[in-house]
């Protein structure tokens, strides 16, 4: 009895083709993930930049309902909104016009006032029939 040995041709990836492959999908992975996390703490940052921006409008609004012309000079405080204690700076100054005060508002994210998120800049003006 003779046995014949017939070489089978084996087709598949060799052991260096799988750890390139590999390799490359671990850096995409790794970039994708770095820019998941920078998106993420972008969408936090504008989050925070757009409610400080409504708190100084809404500052502003209640001046100009008051329908006073404030003090001229700095003024600190602080407004509560979306669970969160928003602090600012209310620098006021006159105008060429006396009955209008040019006010702008530095908003910041804490109560130390080192983390400013934006300024506003804006008028209130008298009326001068009351």
């Amino acid at each position: 009895m003779k046995r014949t040995f017939i070489k089978k041709h084996l087709s598949g990836f060799t052991l260096i083709e799988v750890m390139v492959a590999l390799t490359i999908i671990a850096i995409s992975l790794g970039a994708l993930l770095s820019t998941s996390g920078a998106q993420a703490n972008s969408v936090s940052y504008l989050k925070q930049k757009t409610l400080a921006h409504w708190v100084s409008m809404n500052e502003l609004t209640q001046l100009r309902i008051l329908g006073e012309l404030p003090d001229v000079g700095e003024k600190k405080g602080s407004t509560k909104m979306a669970n969160h204690e928003w602090h600012w700076i209310q620098t006021t100054k006159k105008t060429e016009q006396d009955n209008t005060r040019q006010i702008t508002y530095k908003i910041f994210a804490d109560k130390d006032y080192q983390q400013n998120l934006t300024s506003f800049i804006g008028y209130v003006t008298q009326d001068a029939a009351l």
